[in-house]
């Protein structure tokens, strides 16, 4: 039997590039985290070659270097083109992973994520939140168009109403200013020349 080619890497790139832009965050993801091995971690595992598919079950847990991602479920499918579709579901479904060169964390959860790709979209559905020191954004709806770094965020999926009181939400932190936490030192005033008087000798 071949080995199975249904990983879960399109998905982790996609979660990590989503949370990222998510905090907006000027420094990226740990860096070191691409070059690592992807783990993952299940009760079961069942693997299917005559319909390309995997899944993933009971306390999956997904990590590469810094990034890791809980869920109760992951299904993946393979087209006959090797398009990959992932789909993740849990209590929620959690994921994290630590901004490069500082010890900042990136969050994220929903009640289920999809990823394809095919048209490289990934699909937060229900409570979905992404946290960044930046910020956080909430709605029962994100999608992230990773081939066009694009964002929608919205109280209800594409096609069903919102629930009474629901909405986007987002919260932006207020950013430190200088190295020490401070705010940076207002610019130093314009220095004014000193009159120096009447020439030495001129009348009054």
């Amino acid at each position: 039997m071949r080995a199975h080619p249904l990983r879960p890497s399109a998905f982790v790139l996609a979660i990590a590039a989503a949370v990222l832009l998510a905090g907006a965050a000027p420094a990226l993801a740990e860096r070191a985290d691409r070059d690592k091995e992807i783990q993952v971690l299940a009760d079961r595992l069942t693997a299917d070659d005559a319909r390309k598919e995997a899944v993933y079950d009971g306390n999956v847990v997904v990590t590469q270097g810094t990034m890791r991602i809980t869920s109760s479920r992951i299904v993946v499918r393979e087209d006959p083109q090797g398009f990959r579709t992932y789909v993740a579901t849990g209590s929620p479904v959690t994921f994290r992973q630590k901004r490069d060169l500082v010890d900042e964390w990136i969050d994220g959860s929903a009640q289920r994520a999809e990823f394809d790709d095919r048209d490289e979209m990934l699909r937060l559905y229900g409570g979905a939140r992404l946290k960044g020191p930046q910020g956080e954004l909430a709605g029962d709806f994100i999608s992230y168009d990773r081939a066009k770094d694009f964002f929608e965020v919205r109280g209800a999926p594409p096609g069903k109403p919102a629930a009474e009181g629901s909405r986007v939400k987002a919260t932006i932190i207020p950013q430190k200013k200088g190295a020490e936490g401070a705010p940076a030192p207002a610019a130093p005033p314009v220095p004014l020349k000193t009159d120096p008087g009447p020439p030495a000798g001129s009348r009054p």
